[in-house]
């Protein structure tokens, strides 16, 4: 297991991140992960890194990241890569009809990604296929995030993603033959 890593079922994933710029990291795997039509649910308190996450998302689809930011007064952000990434924040909102009324339901559709930070504040209008993000506080410098696939799309994510982190095995440094003739001329 790799350094961060802590152990979970294979329908989930739990991770340490000690950055913003792990945080990041983590999106762009989710981001070179993504086919289309999948949602992702992000969840956490203030601060717990759902933008920076996004951030990598959009880099990880070929996005430009700088004006990636928090869509919490105006709602909705969207993202041109590779594939387009719809931003959603539900802060503020407060029922499910004002939900509703931003045509969330509308932003699930196979031609795009829709990240939707707070999506634990309306979990009854999120499609059942999701994978779910949960960021949190461990210290001031480091995060937990626990990545959760719910149904078959969000499982076939989470295994892409799991593969995409997966730390390159180094192969032992090969022995090479010394040079035995050069050797042996200079010692005369």
């Amino acid at each position: 297991m790799s350094k961060g890593m802590i152990a979970s079922p294979a329908g989930s994933l739990n991770l340490v991140l000690s950055s913003c710029s792990e945080t990041e990291s983590l999106g762009r795997a989710i981001g070179k992960a993504l086919k289309g039509g999948e949602v992702l649910a992000l969840i956490g308190e203030l601060g717990a890194g759902k933008t920076a996450l996004v951030r990598g998302i959009a880099a990880g689809l070929g996005a430009p990241t700088a004006s990636v930011s928090s869509p919490t007064f105006v709602l909705v952000h969207e993202y041109r890569g590779r594939l387009p990434l719809l931003h959603v924040d539900l802060y503020r909102l407060h029922t499910n009809a004002e939900a509703e009324s931003i045509g969330l339901q509308d932003y699930f559709t196979d031609q795009a990604i829709t990240a939707i930070e707070w999506a634990d504040r309306f979990p009854g209008l999120l499609p059942e296929d999701r994978l779910e993000v949960r960021l949190s506080h461990r210290s001031i410098a480091t995060r937990k995030a626990q990545l959760t696939a719910h149904g078959p799309q969000s499982f076939a994510l989470l295994t892409q993603i799991k593969l995409i982190r997966r730390p390159v095995q180094q192969s032992p440094p090969s022995r090479q033959a010394k040079p035995r003739g050069r050797r042996k001329a200079l010692e005369r």
